[in-house]
């Protein structure tokens, strides 16, 4: 359980920071260009907003650094926080973009997305389960003793 919380960590850290970066720094090239390979799937959905996209971006970034801080950490609870922070995340992301997926121009970018998002927030919601079956070390210890490390993953 240990191996697959860490992979689900690296996979939403390298996720966040390279979508993140993408995102916050050529906002215009990530409206018109993602997912990459021929395929657009925001530019569909409405204007361009600089703004919007860089906001976004950040968000992604500070999700990504929040994982990779669980990962190289190993600290349960913050592996607890990532886990949480992405189905906060990636749920509603999810749904209303299968509330809208007739924006695509093609059946199968509607499939291709559909199931991208649905992989994604699979992912979000095994790493919080998995992460909420992890043991942590009490937050307050005995005075008489010394405080415990951190469970680790």
């Amino acid at each position: 359980m240990r191996l697959a919380v860490k992979l689900l960590l690296g996979w939403f850290a390298l996720f966040g920071l390279v979508i993140g970066l993408w995102q916050a720094v050529f906002p215009a090239s990530f409206y018109a260009d993602f997912p990459g390979m021929g395929h657009h799937w925001v530019s569909p959905d409405g204007p361009y907003n600089e703004h919007l996209l860089r906001d976004v971006g950040l968000g992604n970034l500070a999700v990504g650094t929040v994982a990779l801080v669980a990962l190289l950490t190993g600290v349960v609870w913050v592996a607890r926080a990532a886990g949480l922070a992405v189905v906060v995340v990636d749920l509603p992301h999810q749904l209303y973009h299968q509330a809208h997926v007739s924006v695509l121009p093609t059946v199968t970018d509607q499939v291709l997305q559909s199931i991208s998002l649905a992989a994604v927030s699979l992912a979000a919601v095994a790493l919080l389960v998995l992460t909420s079956r992890l043991p942590v070390a009490p937050t307050a210890p005995p005075a008489d003793s010394r405080a415990p490390a951190p469970t680790r993953l």
